[in-house]
């Protein structure tokens, strides 16, 4: 099942966010196949300012578990997040 992780980054943080980026990308890779999309939200000056990441998991359960384990998370980079259950209709590559 599908879920999309929704994150709004504190303001003014985008200094945090740069230092902490490295970390979160080895999260994010460690994933697998479990990760299926990921990639940063962008303000009028075209800095990244939230994120949309996008994971199969098997429930609701294991889906926030992934989310709260992103250092992105844990380093306090996001103001808000949310995970939703999220179905691909469109543009769907084979085999998803």
């Amino acid at each position: 099942m599908l879920f999309a992780i929704i994150a709004n980054d504190k303001p003014n943080g985008l200094e945090h966010r740069l230092a902490v980026r490295p970390t979160h990308l080895k999260h994010l890779e460690a994933l697998g196949n479990k990760l299926v999309l990921a990639g940063p939200f962008l303000d009028a000056s075209g800095n990244s300012c939230g994120s949309l990441v996008v994971i199969d998991a098997k429930d609701q359960a294991e889906a926030d578990a992934l989310a709260a384990a992103d250092p992105f998370v844990n380093e306090g980079v996001f103001a808000s997040y949310e995970v939703r259950p999220w179905n691909w209709v469109f543009n769907k590559p084979a085999g998803r």
